[in-house]
């Protein structure tokens, strides 16, 4: 993000406080004009800043400063001019999700975007280019055992349902500074796929390549802004070798912004087949899994828990749309039975719906995938925003992006050898301590108070 960016937002947040604080102290005497100008306000800089309860402070400002296009350049530029002993090796890695923005911008297939984009990365410095489905698979996997560890302490353990997802760092962000211990001992202790990228880089492939972790220097190119702030959270900080899991994060608008500031041409680019982290050569075709323009972590677990705690084989999943398109749930049902019910809910007027229940002890669902962006990830503001800004959705582009998405083939995550053979190799078994050290985290109440602040409306 530029300095101009920051500067802009953090102009936001101070107006945003300065009306959150003008409408506590008013006591209701605005007129209802004013109101509703307040309200208007709110919307936007919420919808714009998912994640905070009132301004960034001095030191996220700081921290979101070392995350834009001008840190990566600077890393290229001192590749080319200091000591070689010096250099950083520069590693990417792709959100499958952010593949299909680059596929409606430069007019392709979602394969040939990936590779040009590949190509244009490798062409301005970067040494390796991976895509995200392995560490996806490693989230999936472990939420997986995660829900179904809860679901069989439920009764002693009153924490342990309803479980939220935690792949989101806008929900994770709001919860541990908002909603504090209503709900952080429900959020699942899984990764997310970017942090789990982040130590597959920094920890793996760094032993593979001989290189200490601090030699490396890792992108995630990501749809949502939302995803620098969890790159500097203290945790994946290493402070002996003063090194990040995740160095950067670009979303998919600053990587297309750079290929145009540098007055490149899709045409003119390579086609660069991807590279693997276990080092395979070839062409690897692409492929998600399951659900609706994110991850599918709600219909892996679905289909994981019928197996594991019913016997049930579920092939299709059937989604209840109850308040709108971003509130739905799922049920699996039996002789008249209700076994389970799961629910996915996106964006932040549905999470407070989701959160008034939660605080009235009406939560019916074992398990809720939770996402900060109405439409899911592929609706991220760092790709999904109309060009006017103002924090508009270009719906046209979303749907664009919502079919290439789903054209790609799915895999389950149980079936990808990659994983199996990291378990083995780089994790020692899938219960091991190293497992649960480097696929796990813990989220904590940072609130000031349990109560929802007055002004924090959706």
């Amino acid at each position: 993000m530029s300095e101009v960016n920051i500067a802009k937002r953090k102009e936001k947040c101070e107006n945003c406080t300065k009306q959150c604080n003008k409408k506590q102290s008013d006591d209701g005497a605005n007129s209802h004009q004013e109101s509703e100008e307040n309200t208007n306000v709110m919307q936007l800089l919420l919808s714009a800043c998912l994640s905070c309860d009132g301004c960034l402070s001095d030191e996220d400002t700081l921290k979101i400063s070392q995350q834009g296009l001008e840190e990566v350049e600077r890393v290229l530029a001192l590749n080319k001019k200091c000591d070689a002993s010096k250099h950083k090796v520069l590693v990417a890695s792709v959100c499958l999700q952010s593949l299909p923005f680059f596929a409606v911008k430069f007019g392709v297939d979602v394969t040939e975007a990936a590779q040009k984009l590949c190509g244009f990365l490798k062409h301005i410095g970067v040494q390796y280019v991976f895509d995200t489905t392995v560490a996806a698979g490693f989230s999936i996997l472990e939420s997986q055992k995660e829900f179904i560890q809860r679901y069989r302490k439920r009764h002693h353990d009153p924490h342990a349902l309803p479980m939220f997802t935690s792949s989101c760092p806008g929900w994770i962000r709001y919860s541990e500074r908002v909603l504090g211990s209503l709900v952080t001992p429900h959020i699942c202790t899984a990764r997310s796929p970017q942090q789990i990228m982040g130590c597959l880089v920094k920890d793996y492939f760094s032993k593979q390549q001989k290189l200490s972790p601090e030699k490396l220097y890792h992108v995630v190119v990501a749809p949502c802004f939302d995803k620098k702030l969890e790159a500097v959270r203290e945790e994946f900080y290493n402070s002996m070798l003063e090194t990040r899991d995740v160095d950067c994060v670009l979303t998919s608008r600053e990587i297309y912004y750079l290929m145009e500031r540098r007055k490149v041409s899709v045409e003119e680019l390579d086609s660069v087949p991807l590279d693997q982290v276990l080092g395979e050569s070839g062409d690897v075709a692409l492929l998600r899994h399951d659900g609706r323009g994110s991850e599918g972590f709600l219909e892996h677990m679905f289909k994981h828990a019928a197996k594991e705690l019913f016997g049930l084989d579920v092939q299709e999943i059937t989604y209840k749309t109850l308040r709108n398109r971003d509130f739905q749930e799922v049920t699996l049902e039996r002789d008249g039975e209700t076994l389970l019910q799961f629910a996915a809910v996106y964006g932040f007027r549905n999470i407070q719906t989701l959160v008034h229940r939660m605080r009235k002890g009406r939560v019916p669902y074992q398990l809720v995938e939770v996402l900060s962006c109405p439409g899911g990830c592929l609706s991220g503001r760092g790709q999904a925003e109309s060009e006017g800004g103002g924090g508009r959705l270009d719906r046209a582009l979303v749907h664009q992006m919502e079919e290439i998405y789903s054209s790609l083939p799915v895999r389950l995550p149980e079936f990808n050898p990659a994983l199996h053979t990291l378990y083995q190799d780089w994790l020692q078994g899938q219960d091991s301590s190293v497992a649960r050290k480097l696929l796990h985290t813990e989220y904590r109440n940072q609130s000031q108070s349990h109560t929802q602040p007055p002004h924090m409306q959706w």
